[in-house]
């Protein structure tokens, strides 16, 4: 058995036998509770550090720190010393630092939690260097960059059950999500044999080459450590940070990676959808060595599974306002009924299409979702469609998503409907598409889920990043 399967195998296994268990119910595990929590009372609060404070860490490290059912901020991180001054001003009390792992080592028995907000590409060692230390970790979305880091995460929940975990795509807390979810799973649109996903990301710059040149590093940037595990690049001002950096391999993961994990979510719960066996990159735009291009079409076909059919996912992506690269969408044929329902083709939306109907779903959380039978001319909303009100409630309703973290900090019966275990897994089949972009347009890849490798292809250079020297992840 190779030291690559050994490493991935287990994993892969225990998570298949959990999946029903997170996708369907969000059933509490019995479980020992955390010792700093068993010997506090109930009421108190958590300590927690934030690794990345601004964009969307500014809302996170807010969040973290609700008065209600939140935490105390006792450090804080940031490379950019603008946006590290600025929440010092909210958390005066906050150790500040620049390098996380510096952080994570001198901070280890004064934290309880940690929030990582940083660009994709610091995703997998702070989560990872966080679990060594067992401490529980909510991670913005997509929660890693590549399968080998979600491998690894997932094996350190799997051997670490009493720590509270949860990725940051909030529309998991949605009670429309979770209600399609029920849906579905209960047969009203019969099995699904067909799932289209689009979106109308990106909305930054991709499909561009790299600029000659570099600028000076302003003196509010720590540029080698924004870089992290990436490897070394000059710096170009507005090329990367704040945010453009999503167009980038080395640092984003595209339109498929940022939104997949929203828009994916409640159809990869409903269908079950595991492993994929092939996926393919069908069409793109231009590509470029570096960045993701402007739109493509992937294909992932999935087997049978458990009680679900094979199915077929297309992932389309492209911004609709790009006037000069025309955005990839499902045929018209088959969104013609969304049309009528809306008056045009949403920016983002998911249709399932089943042996007796279709859902459609027109935002990026699964928030609303409409049902189509086969007898009937149009859409209807799920929350007054006849054939949704027989359908019992399975799956129990979120006070919160940031709150389902704290909450099971505090009592781990109550599962983290996104936690890391469910999350890495989602993840994962959407970084597959990545590696499927990146190896190129028409080259199916024949997927082992089990081993995690091409059957047909060399893409382990995708499968696992080429970490710089001293950033490499620990050993697990």
């Amino acid at each position: 058995m190779s030291k690559f399967y050994k490493v991935y195998g287990a994993a892969s296994a225990q998570s298949r036998r959990n999946f029903l268990k997170y996708t369907g119910l969000a059933t509490g595990a019995l479980l020992a509770a955390p010792s700093f929590l068993r010997a506090q009372n109930v009421n108190s609060r958590i300590r927690v550090a934030c690794i990345g404070v601004g964009g969307k860490g500014d809302s996170d490290a807010n969040s973290a720190a609700n008065k209600e059912w939140g935490g105390d901020i006792v450090a804080i991180c940031d490379v950019d010393r603008r946006r590290l001054e600025s929440k010092a001003k909210q958390f005066p009390n906050a150790k500040q630092y620049k390098d996380f792992r510096k952080m994570l080592e001198e901070m280890e028995k004064e934290i309880d939690a940690v929030t990582i907000s940083t660009p994709d590409h610091v995703h997998g060692l702070a989560t990872v260097m966080a679990l060594k230390m067992k401490k529980h970790v909510y991670t913005q979305k997509p929660l890693v960059q590549t399968v080998h880091e979600a491998r690894i995460v997932r094996q350190l929940v799997q051997k670490n059950p009493n720590l509270a975990t949860q990725m940051g795509n909030q529309g998991s807390a949605e009670s429309g999500l979770r209600r399609a979810v029920e849906v579905i799973q209960a047969g009203v649109i019969g099995p699904v044999r067909e799932l289209h996903v689009w979106s109308n990301r990106p909305i930054w710059p991709q499909g561009i080459p790299r600029p000659e040149g570099e600028d000076p590093v302003p003196d509010w940037l720590d540029w080698d450590l924004w870089l992290g595990p990436a490897q070394f690049r000059p710096y170009k001002r507005d090329v990367y940070h704040a945010f453009n950096w999503r167009g980038w391999y080395d640092f984003g993961t595209g339109a498929l990676g940022d939104m997949a994990c929203h828009t994916v979510n409640m159809p990869f719960r409903a269908l079950k959808l595991g492993y994929p066996s092939v996926i393919e990159c069908e069409e793109t735009s231009q590509l470029f060595p570096e960045t993701f291009p402007k739109t493509s079409r992937i294909r992932f076909e999935f087997p049978k599974r458990e009680d679900m059919v094979p199915l077929k996912f297309w992932w389309y992506d492209g911004n609709p306002g790009d006037k000069n690269t025309p955005a990839l969408r499902p045929p018209a044929e088959l969104t013609k009924d969304i049309v009528a329902l809306r008056g045009s083709l949403p920016g983002s939306g998911c249709l399932l299409v089943g042996d007796k109907g279709q859902i459609f779903s027109p935002d990026d959380y699964g928030a609303r979702f409409y049902i189509k039978l086969k007898d009937e001319a149009e859409f209807k909303s799920g929350s007054d469609h006849e054939a949704c009100k027989a359908v019992p409630q399975t799956i129990p309703r979120s006070p919160g998503h940031d709150r389902e973290w704290f909450e099971m900090m505090r009592d781990p019966k109550k599962k983290a409907y996104s936690n890391f275990d469910i999350a890495a897994y989602l993840t994962e089949i959407i970084l597959l598409g990545c590696i499927a972009l990146r190896h190129g347009v028409k080259k199916p890849i024949q997927w082992d889920g089990k081993a995690a490798r091409a059957r047909n292809a060399k893409v382990e250079h995708l499968v696992k990043r080429d970490y710089r020297k001293g950033w490499e992840l620990p050993a697990v």
